[in-house]
């Protein structure tokens, strides 16, 4: 064999010798590189692919702590309420302008009464005012606290009707829309409002808040609370509901509870605010004459000034005493 040829073939042999146990001899280097480059994005891949339980619940926690936040900063911005308002947290259809004209109306006609019969101007003019301002605004109130209390009669089956159309598979404003065309009154025309905003393309999202603008109660706060977060964050939405109608049944058992044992104290109070005007009225009927200076000379007129006086505070503070926030 030629001596040059002995030195190639010699040449070659080393150079594969070097190329299987010096690796990074030629292009191990980058090669080591890419390797790693591709075992990193795996490894980031896999990160990526797992889901942390504790993350995703704080995230969860976050998002309902920041609507809850929301909601109480729109509660305190909102905390003088127009009369509009409270006609619609009532349930009243009439307008600002016709509910004003018959407060004057009703005014003007306590007045009338109160000095046709006898009573002196001034006393007259502080009747009518009540009977414009005061009267219409206790009514206003009261129909308020009817009206929210036969919307929580039928809301929980309202929401346990949401939670079993949910389960059979139908989309949560199909749900809604069966709801507000099957649920008893009030709650099928509050139902119905939410529909109609569905309707003029906003989300469900959107839509529920004005339930809690128009019955600002814990309870649709629970209700707008759970569908908000839902949307947002996603998770088991006939689960979360069928929670909150179950917290919403123990409420309702709570207040009737509540009511049961107050009845006593309403009873009581009630018979003691009642017994000075029962006296009186005894009084006056074995022994006419007996109480007239109380109404016939100033001494008398200070004193049952006084004693009104009292009998107001106190009626005032049993009021306060028997009322309970549950």
């Amino acid at each position: 064999m030629p001596p040059f040829v002995l030195i190639l073939l010699s040449a070659v042999a080393f150079g594969a010798i070097a190329l299987a146990f010096v690796p990074g001899l030629v292009g191990g280097g980058r090669a080591d590189k890419r390797m790693k480059a591709l075992t990193a994005g795996e490894r980031a891949n896999g990160r990526k692919d797992r889901i942390d339980p504790a993350k995703m619940r704080q995230e969860r926690r976050k998002s309902l702590q920041d609507i809850l936040d929301e909601q109480s900063e729109q509660n305190k911005k909102n905390k003088r309420i127009s009369l509009k308002k409270r006609l619609a947290h009532a349930g009243m259809r009439i307008s600002v302008s016709g509910f004003w004209r018959n407060s004057i109306i009703l005014g003007a006609l306590v007045f009338l009464i109160a000095w046709l019969t006898g009573v002196p101007i001034w006393f007259a003019v502080v009747f009518g005012a009540a009977g414009t301002y005061v009267v219409p605004m206790w009514y206003v109130k009261q129909r308020t606290k009817k009206y929210q209390t036969k919307f929580l009669d039928e809301f929980p089956n309202a929401v346990e009707s949401i939670v079993r159309g949910v389960k059979a598979g139908m989309p949560l404003n199909e749900s809604m829309r069966v709801v507000a065309s099957e649920a008893k009154e009030p709650v099928k025309t509050e139902f119905t409002r939410i529909v109609e905003q569905q309707s003029v393309g906003k989300n469900i999202a959107e839509a529920v808040p004005i339930l809690f603008e128009r019955l600002p109660i814990a309870e649709v706060n629970f209700f707008v609370v759970v569908i908000t977060v839902q949307q947002q964050s996603g998770g088991n939405l006939s689960e979360a509901l069928g929670n909150l109608a179950v917290v919403l049944r123990n409420r309702k058992k709570m207040k009737a509870k509540v009511k049961a044992v107050s009845s006593e104290a309403k009873a009581s109070a009630g018979i003691i605010g009642a017994l000075p005007f029962v006296v009186s009225i005894l009084v006056s009927l074995v022994s006419p004459t007996y109480m007239l200076p109380l109404f016939t000379t100033p001494l008398g007129n200070m004193w049952l000034g006084i004693a009104g006086f009292m009998m107001a505070f106190g009626v005032f503070v049993m009021h306060k005493m028997i009322q309970f926030d549950y």
